[in-house]
């Protein structure tokens, strides 16, 4: 698809979104020199319309924002960019520019540190750990988890089932990644089943 730069005077607006989590981190604007550069070395180039040059976010901080996907809109005049934030996107340090009040998307960023703790083992990780004692222990305490949080739901506070819940929602996500599957292979399977 071609994106029209005419209708914004060479200027298009870009959304930026966390690949993974699909939270939007900013808004930017690209010319058609920003985007082409974006294109050629995957890291996303925007026009800066202060400094009035190109700007490579991160160029400075070392914060790229490295391009996964992009997408245009019905119009052809807007982008979507999906991208893996290297660092906090804003300048102020923070993960988003927006000033939304949590991450409504943890759980999709928890996959990925999970993700990020199986390529690269270590002794002080629980799930280093948990995965040496293999499948089978890490089922089991999906289990264990689970009868948890019911005894939790049925008996004891707010608090200690939000407690038992998030232990048992982190080691499902251990063993959905230890089956080589992703969170997204659930969320696609549910969404076909509401259709």
């Amino acid at each position: 698809m071609i994106i029209d730069f005419n209708k914004g005077d060479g200027l298009v607006p870009v959304v930026i979104q966390d690949y993974q989590t699909l939270e939007v981190l900013m808004l930017g604007y690209m010319n058609a020199q920003a985007w082409e550069k974006t294109q050629a070395e995957n890291k996303v180039t925007f026009y800066s319309r202060s400094k009035q040059r190109l700007w490579t976010k991160g160029e400075e901080s070392g914060h790229f924002l490295d391009l996964i996907s992009w997408h245009i809109d019905c119009d052809q005049d807007t982008l979507l960019l999906k991208v893996a934030p290297v660092g906090p996107t804003c300048h102020t340090g923070a993960r988003s520019c927006f000033k939304t009040e949590y991450n409504q998307n943890f759980l999709l960023q928890l996959e990925r540190i999970i993700q990020a703790r199986i390529d690269h083992p270590s002794d002080e990780s629980y799930v280093n750990r948990m995965r040496t004692k293999g499948i089978n222990k890490i089922a089991q305490k999906v289990g264990e988890e689970a009868v948890e949080t019911v005894i939790a739901a049925l008996a004891e506070t707010q608090v200690d089932f939000i407690n038992e819940s998030s232990d048992l929602l982190f080691h499902l996500l251990l063993l959905i990644k230890e089956k080589g599957l992703r969170l997204e292979d659930i969320a696609k399977n549910l969404e076909n089943r509401h259709q």
